[in-house]
């Protein structure tokens, strides 16, 4: 009976020593996680852009639909607020700005490719769902000069 005590002690002290670097290593996996989403969404902007010309007419221009998806699960710190939003320092850019458990706001920079091109969010930032897969519909039109127009689809 005292080994089993003893056991269940060390066990509890062994996990309770353990759980920040736990948490740690859940921030830095959803950092990266959230960082290949980001990736994955300027390819998405390359690939329409790429062999395309901009259309006055958004119901004829190149589009894709691309799924975001917030990492959520055991590995992945909870993630308070996703959101796309202009980009403060390029004028025409989007980042990718999100919170981790009321840690300081994080953004990730999302490019356009190899083409040089406007991304116009529709207005306004596009808050995306925290906990699981978001739909974000892309469009290659011409506003006075090559912009991707970003919104959210569904």
């Amino acid at each position: 009976m005292i080994r089993v005590a003893l056991t269940v002690l060390v066990a509890v002290a062994l996990l309770t020593a353990s759980m920040p670097a736990v948490e740690t290593a859940r921030t830095a996996t959803t950092a990266d996680r959230i960082g290949a989403e980001a990736d994955r969404l300027e390819r998405a902007i390359g690939g329409v852009v790429a062999g395309s010309s901009p259309v006055d007419d958004p119901a004829l221009a190149a589009q894709a639909t691309v799924r975001f998806r917030v990492p959520t699960g055991f590995a992945a710190a909870e993630v308070d607020r996703v959101a796309l939003v202009e980009s403060p320092d390029r004028p025409g850019g989007v980042v990718l700005a999100y919170r981790v458990e009321d840690r300081p706001k994080r953004t990730v920079r999302v490019g356009t490719g190899p083409v040089e091109v406007t991304v116009d969010l529709g207005g306004g930032p596009i808050e995306l769902r925290p906990g699981g897969t978001n739909r974000i519909r892309l469009r290659y039109v011409d506003d006075e000069g090559p912009t991707v127009r970003i919104n959210q689809a569904g």
